[in-house]
């Protein structure tokens, strides 16, 4: 199974909505916590959600189990925590939270997951990602957009 991963900050929503359309998504799944950011005008979840299925009949889901919690973000984020500690709360959270048992491997067929940072590594994202895959055996085929 296919899954995708893309961040919406340094980008234009023509560059984003046209690395969704050339990957063939058809679902976004936003793991942000948060999903009305300011970052970027067209990744509110309203906003998003609207042109996802204008532009590209792409389908969109808020999905904040697969985001860290406030305490968090915030210790990584807002006072610049280390990647390492904060990677090893993370998935110790996906853990705790048991996600592979909450989702479906063939939800994530063909689907994109979402945050804000620009490049994978150093975000939740890419650790969803390989958290989910290291529990379902290796099913999905992830890339970074």
């Amino acid at each position: 199974m296919t899954l995708t991963t893309i961040g919406f900050t340094k980008t234009t929503a023509e560059n984003f909505f046209g690395r969704l359309q050339s990957a063939g998504v058809k679902k976004v799944i936003d793991v942000r916590l948060n999903n009305t950011s300011q970052l970027s005008g067209f990744a509110k979840s309203n906003d998003l959600a609207f042109f996802l299925e204008a532009i590209g009949g792409i389908g969109y889901e808020h999905e904040p189990l697969l985001a860290p919690d406030q305490d968090m973000f915030k210790a990584f984020k807002k006072e610049k925590g280390d990647w390492t500690i904060f990677k090893d709360r993370f998935m110790g959270l996906l853990s705790q939270r048991k996600v592979e048992s909450k989702f479906k491997a063939d939800m994530f067929e063909g689907a994109c997951l979402l945050c804000s940072e620009h490049l994978p590594h150093q975000c939740h994202r890419s650790l969803v990602a390989n958290y989910l895959n290291s529990r379902w055996g290796g099913a999905l085929k992830v890339t970074h957009l």
